[in-house]
Protein backbone atom coordinates (compact mmCIF):
# COMPACT_ATOMS: atom_id res chain seq x y z
CA UNK A 1 0.00 0.00 0.00
CA UNK A 2 1.26 3.42 -0.87
CA UNK A 3 0.50 6.76 0.76
CA UNK A 4 -1.79 6.33 3.78
CA UNK A 5 -2.23 10.05 4.51
CA UNK A 6 -5.83 9.95 3.26
CA UNK A 7 -6.40 6.31 4.17
CA UNK A 8 -9.75 5.36 5.68
CA UNK A 9 -10.75 2.32 7.71
CA UNK A 10 -14.08 1.45 9.27
CA UNK A 11 -16.73 -1.14 10.08
CA UNK A 12 -19.89 -1.54 8.04
CA UNK A 13 -22.84 -3.63 9.30
CA UNK A 14 -25.00 -5.43 6.74
CA UNK A 15 -28.50 -5.85 8.21
CA UNK A 16 -31.96 -6.77 6.99
CA UNK A 17 -34.63 -9.41 7.29
CA UNK A 18 -33.77 -12.97 6.16
CA UNK A 19 -33.31 -13.68 2.45
CA UNK A 20 -32.67 -10.16 1.11
CA UNK A 21 -29.22 -11.17 -0.19
CA UNK A 22 -26.96 -9.98 2.65
CA UNK A 23 -24.48 -12.86 2.42
CA UNK A 24 -24.33 -12.67 -1.39
CA UNK A 25 -23.64 -8.94 -1.05
CA UNK A 26 -20.87 -9.53 1.51
CA UNK A 27 -19.18 -12.11 -0.73
CA UNK A 28 -19.32 -9.69 -3.67
CA UNK A 29 -17.91 -6.79 -1.61
CA UNK A 30 -15.01 -8.93 -0.38
CA UNK A 31 -14.44 -10.61 -3.75
CA UNK A 32 -14.37 -14.09 -2.20
CA UNK A 33 -16.98 -16.45 -0.80
CA UNK A 34 -16.73 -16.21 2.98
CA UNK A 35 -20.41 -16.15 4.00
CA UNK A 36 -22.64 -19.08 3.13
CA UNK A 37 -25.75 -18.62 1.04
CA UNK A 38 -28.93 -20.61 0.42
CA UNK A 39 -32.60 -19.91 -0.20
CA UNK A 40 -33.41 -21.19 3.29
CA UNK A 41 -34.03 -18.44 5.84
CA UNK A 42 -31.61 -18.28 8.79
CA UNK A 43 -28.65 -19.56 6.79
CA UNK A 44 -26.33 -16.99 8.40
CA UNK A 45 -26.18 -17.61 12.16
CA UNK A 46 -23.02 -15.81 13.21
CA UNK A 47 -21.48 -12.43 12.71
CA UNK A 48 -19.16 -12.92 9.75
CA UNK A 49 -16.48 -10.31 9.20
CA UNK A 50 -15.34 -9.77 5.62
CA UNK A 51 -12.42 -7.49 4.76
CA UNK A 52 -11.72 -5.60 1.54
CA UNK A 53 -8.53 -3.53 1.42
CA UNK A 54 -8.02 -1.12 -1.49
CA UNK A 55 -5.33 1.51 -2.18
CA UNK A 56 -7.08 4.11 -0.05
CA UNK A 57 -9.41 2.26 2.31
CA UNK A 58 -10.05 -0.85 4.38
CA UNK A 59 -13.70 -1.87 4.57
CA UNK A 60 -14.53 -4.20 7.45
CA UNK A 61 -17.96 -5.65 6.68
CA UNK A 62 -20.02 -7.45 9.29
CA UNK A 63 -22.73 -9.74 7.91
CA UNK A 64 -25.37 -10.31 10.59
CA UNK A 65 -28.02 -13.02 10.86
CA UNK A 66 -31.34 -11.93 9.35
CA UNK A 67 -33.39 -10.52 12.23
CA UNK A 68 -35.87 -13.19 13.34
CA UNK A 69 -39.41 -11.91 13.84
CA UNK A 70 -41.42 -15.15 13.76
CA UNK A 71 -40.42 -17.81 16.32
CA UNK A 72 -39.13 -17.18 19.85
CA UNK A 73 -36.72 -20.13 20.19
CA UNK A 74 -33.44 -19.87 22.08
CA UNK A 75 -31.61 -20.04 18.73
CA UNK A 76 -33.58 -17.09 17.35
CA UNK A 77 -33.01 -15.06 20.51
CA UNK A 78 -29.29 -15.75 20.12
CA UNK A 79 -29.39 -14.65 16.46
CA UNK A 80 -31.19 -11.42 17.35
CA UNK A 81 -28.68 -10.63 20.11
CA UNK A 82 -25.92 -10.98 17.51
CA UNK A 83 -27.62 -8.34 15.35
CA UNK A 84 -28.27 -5.77 18.07
CA UNK A 85 -24.80 -6.06 19.63
CA UNK A 86 -23.19 -5.59 16.20
CA UNK A 87 -25.14 -2.40 15.53
CA UNK A 88 -23.81 -0.71 18.66
CA UNK A 89 -20.20 -0.70 17.48
CA UNK A 90 -20.07 0.09 13.74
CA UNK A 91 -19.34 3.26 11.77
CA UNK A 92 -22.11 2.86 9.20
CA UNK A 93 -25.08 0.53 8.65
CA UNK A 94 -26.22 -0.86 5.31
CA UNK A 95 -29.92 -1.69 5.64
CA UNK A 96 -30.64 -4.16 2.83
CA UNK A 97 -34.09 -4.71 1.31
CA UNK A 98 -35.35 -6.35 -1.88
CA UNK A 99 -36.17 -4.02 -4.78
CA UNK A 100 -39.93 -3.48 -4.94
CA UNK A 101 -40.56 -5.19 -1.62
CA UNK A 102 -40.80 -3.39 1.74
CA UNK A 103 -43.01 -5.18 4.27
CA UNK A 104 -43.71 -5.44 8.02
CA UNK A 105 -40.58 -7.55 8.68
CA UNK A 106 -38.40 -4.89 7.02
CA UNK A 107 -40.08 -2.24 9.20
CA UNK A 108 -39.33 -4.24 12.37
CA UNK A 109 -35.61 -4.38 11.48
CA UNK A 110 -35.58 -0.68 10.59
CA UNK A 111 -36.89 0.23 14.06
CA UNK A 112 -33.87 -1.50 15.64
CA UNK A 113 -31.31 0.60 13.80
CA UNK A 114 -29.50 3.17 15.98
CA UNK A 115 -30.45 6.81 15.51
CA UNK A 116 -26.89 8.12 15.91
CA UNK A 117 -25.23 5.89 13.27
CA UNK A 118 -25.38 6.72 9.53
CA UNK A 119 -27.79 4.32 7.76
CA UNK A 120 -27.61 3.66 4.02
CA UNK A 121 -30.58 2.01 2.35
CA UNK A 122 -29.39 -0.70 -0.07
CA UNK A 123 -32.16 -1.66 -2.50
CA UNK A 124 -30.82 -5.02 -3.67
CA UNK A 125 -31.85 -7.46 -6.43
CA UNK A 126 -32.56 -4.66 -8.90
CA UNK A 127 -31.78 -7.16 -11.68
CA UNK A 128 -35.13 -8.85 -10.94
CA UNK A 129 -37.14 -5.72 -11.77
CA UNK A 130 -38.12 -5.56 -15.45
CA UNK A 131 -39.58 -2.05 -15.50
CA UNK A 132 -37.05 0.19 -13.72
CA UNK A 133 -39.42 3.20 -14.01
CA UNK A 134 -41.72 1.61 -11.40
CA UNK A 135 -38.86 1.88 -8.88
CA UNK A 136 -38.99 5.69 -8.70
CA UNK A 137 -42.21 5.95 -6.65
CA UNK A 138 -41.03 2.99 -4.53
CA UNK A 139 -37.72 4.76 -3.72
CA UNK A 140 -39.48 8.08 -3.11
CA UNK A 141 -41.82 6.40 -0.61
CA UNK A 142 -38.89 4.76 1.21
CA UNK A 143 -37.18 8.15 1.50
CA UNK A 144 -40.15 9.25 3.64
CA UNK A 145 -39.88 6.25 6.00
CA UNK A 146 -36.55 7.40 7.44
CA UNK A 147 -33.90 10.00 6.74
CA UNK A 148 -31.40 7.64 5.07
CA UNK A 149 -27.98 9.16 4.35
CA UNK A 150 -28.01 7.46 0.93
CA UNK A 151 -30.40 5.29 -1.08
CA UNK A 152 -28.50 2.89 -3.36
CA UNK A 153 -30.48 0.79 -5.87
CA UNK A 154 -28.26 -2.05 -7.07
CA UNK A 155 -27.67 -5.73 -7.72
CA UNK A 156 -25.03 -7.64 -5.75
CA UNK A 157 -24.45 -9.67 -8.93
CA UNK A 158 -23.23 -6.64 -10.93
CA UNK A 159 -19.55 -5.78 -10.55
CA UNK A 160 -20.12 -2.12 -11.51
CA UNK A 161 -22.74 -1.79 -8.76
CA UNK A 162 -20.33 -3.24 -6.19
CA UNK A 163 -17.62 -0.73 -7.18
CA UNK A 164 -20.16 2.11 -7.00
CA UNK A 165 -21.28 0.98 -3.53
CA UNK A 166 -17.68 0.94 -2.24
CA UNK A 167 -17.32 4.52 -3.48
CA UNK A 168 -20.51 5.54 -1.67
CA UNK A 169 -19.33 3.89 1.57
CA UNK A 170 -15.79 5.28 1.70
CA UNK A 171 -16.59 8.79 3.09
CA UNK A 172 -18.34 7.15 6.07
CA UNK A 173 -15.19 5.30 7.15
CA UNK A 174 -12.85 6.93 9.67
CA UNK A 175 -9.48 8.38 8.69
CA UNK A 176 -6.74 6.10 9.98
CA UNK A 177 -4.52 3.08 9.34
CA UNK A 178 -5.80 -0.37 8.38
CA UNK A 179 -6.55 -2.82 11.19
CA UNK A 180 -6.03 -6.02 9.18
CA UNK A 181 -3.34 -7.10 6.72
CA UNK A 182 -3.70 -6.33 3.00
CA UNK A 183 -4.47 -9.95 2.08
CA UNK A 184 -6.85 -10.73 4.97
CA UNK A 185 -10.37 -11.61 3.83
CA UNK A 186 -11.98 -12.54 7.16
CA UNK A 187 -11.25 -12.66 10.88
CA UNK A 188 -12.80 -16.12 11.14
CA UNK A 189 -10.65 -19.24 11.54
CA UNK A 190 -10.34 -22.00 8.93
CA UNK A 191 -12.08 -24.32 11.38
CA UNK A 192 -15.10 -21.98 11.54
CA UNK A 193 -15.16 -21.57 7.74
CA UNK A 194 -15.08 -25.35 7.26
CA UNK A 195 -18.15 -25.74 9.48
CA UNK A 196 -19.99 -22.98 7.61
CA UNK A 197 -19.22 -24.49 4.20
CA UNK A 198 -20.50 -27.92 5.26
CA UNK A 199 -23.63 -26.37 6.78
CA UNK A 200 -24.33 -24.56 3.52
CA UNK A 201 -24.16 -27.83 1.57
CA UNK A 202 -26.58 -29.48 4.02
CA UNK A 203 -29.08 -26.68 3.38
CA UNK A 204 -28.46 -26.68 -0.37
CA UNK A 205 -28.99 -30.42 -0.83
CA UNK A 206 -31.95 -30.88 1.52
CA UNK A 207 -33.94 -27.86 0.30
CA UNK A 208 -37.02 -27.05 2.35
CA UNK A 209 -37.42 -30.63 3.62
CA UNK A 210 -34.97 -30.21 6.49
CA UNK A 211 -35.92 -27.78 9.27
CA UNK A 212 -33.25 -25.19 10.07
CA UNK A 213 -32.54 -26.93 13.40
CA UNK A 214 -29.38 -28.58 12.15
CA UNK A 215 -25.81 -27.44 12.69
CA UNK A 216 -22.24 -28.57 12.11
CA UNK A 217 -19.52 -29.27 14.67
CA UNK A 218 -15.87 -29.68 13.67
CA UNK A 219 -14.57 -32.50 15.88
CA UNK A 220 -11.00 -32.39 14.61
CA UNK A 221 -9.09 -30.04 12.27
CA UNK A 222 -5.54 -31.12 11.46
CA UNK A 223 -3.04 -29.42 9.15
CA UNK A 224 -0.23 -31.49 7.62
CA UNK A 225 1.77 -29.28 5.27
CA UNK A 226 -0.71 -28.18 2.63
CA UNK A 227 -3.27 -30.88 3.54
CA UNK A 228 -6.22 -30.32 5.89
CA UNK A 229 -7.80 -33.34 7.60
CA UNK A 230 -11.27 -32.40 8.80
CA UNK A 231 -13.60 -34.57 10.87
CA UNK A 232 -17.11 -33.13 11.25
CA UNK A 233 -20.50 -33.99 12.73
CA UNK A 234 -23.83 -32.78 11.36
CA UNK A 235 -26.15 -32.37 14.34
CA UNK A 236 -29.89 -32.81 13.73
CA UNK A 237 -33.01 -32.73 15.86
CA UNK A 238 -34.72 -36.02 14.85
CA UNK A 239 -34.07 -39.43 13.30
CA UNK A 240 -36.06 -38.60 10.14
CA UNK A 241 -33.85 -35.51 9.65
CA UNK A 242 -30.84 -37.84 9.70
CA UNK A 243 -32.45 -39.97 6.99
CA UNK A 244 -33.04 -36.86 4.84
CA UNK A 245 -29.35 -36.00 4.90
CA UNK A 246 -28.15 -39.56 4.24
CA UNK A 247 -30.52 -40.02 1.28
CA UNK A 248 -31.01 -43.18 -0.77
CA UNK A 249 -28.05 -45.53 -0.12
CA UNK A 250 -26.06 -42.59 1.27
CA UNK A 251 -26.13 -40.69 -2.04
CA UNK A 252 -27.14 -37.31 -0.59
CA UNK A 253 -24.56 -37.36 2.20
CA UNK A 254 -21.89 -38.26 -0.36
CA UNK A 255 -22.92 -35.29 -2.55
CA UNK A 256 -22.96 -32.93 0.46
CA UNK A 257 -19.49 -34.09 1.56
CA UNK A 258 -18.00 -33.89 -1.95
CA UNK A 259 -19.33 -30.37 -2.59
CA UNK A 260 -18.12 -29.19 0.83
CA UNK A 261 -14.65 -30.71 0.33
CA UNK A 262 -14.24 -29.04 -3.07
CA UNK A 263 -15.27 -25.63 -1.67
CA UNK A 264 -12.93 -26.02 1.30
CA UNK A 265 -10.00 -26.96 -0.98
CA UNK A 266 -10.68 -23.85 -3.05
CA UNK A 267 -10.86 -21.55 -0.01
CA UNK A 268 -7.83 -23.08 1.78
CA UNK A 269 -5.85 -23.41 -1.47
CA UNK A 270 -4.84 -27.02 -0.78
CA UNK A 271 -6.15 -30.61 -0.64
CA UNK A 272 -8.77 -31.51 1.97
CA UNK A 273 -9.63 -34.89 3.52
CA UNK A 274 -13.17 -34.66 4.92
CA UNK A 275 -15.00 -37.22 7.05
CA UNK A 276 -18.61 -36.48 7.99
CA UNK A 277 -20.87 -38.15 10.60
CA UNK A 278 -24.50 -37.43 11.54
CA UNK A 279 -25.73 -37.32 15.13
CA UNK A 280 -29.26 -36.86 16.51
CA UNK A 281 -29.71 -34.57 19.53
CA UNK A 282 -33.32 -33.58 20.18
CA UNK A 283 -34.12 -30.02 21.27
CA UNK A 284 -30.58 -28.61 20.92
CA UNK A 285 -31.83 -25.43 19.15
CA UNK A 286 -34.01 -24.44 22.13
CA UNK A 287 -31.43 -25.19 24.82
CA UNK A 288 -29.27 -22.25 25.91
CA UNK A 289 -26.44 -24.48 27.23
CA UNK A 290 -26.30 -26.46 23.96
CA UNK A 291 -26.23 -23.26 21.93
CA UNK A 292 -23.25 -21.94 23.90
CA UNK A 293 -21.47 -25.30 23.55
CA UNK A 294 -21.92 -25.15 19.77
CA UNK A 295 -20.55 -21.62 19.43
CA UNK A 296 -23.68 -19.46 19.46
CA UNK A 297 -23.48 -16.26 21.45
Amino acid sequence: MNDKTDFRCGTVAIVGRPNVGKSTLLNALVGQKISITSRKAQTTRHRITGINTTQDAQYIFVDTPGFQTRHATALNRSLNRAVTSTLSSVDVVMFVIEAGNFGPDDEKVLKLLPENTPVLLIVNKLDRINDKAEMLPFLRKLGEVRDFREIVPMSAKREDDIKRLLGVLRPYLLEGDPIYGEDDLTDRSERFMAAEILREKVFRWTGDELPYTSTVIIDKFEVEGNLRRIFATILVDRDNHKAMIIGNKGAKLKQISTDARLDMAKLFDGPVYLEVWIKVKGGWADNEASLRAYGYE
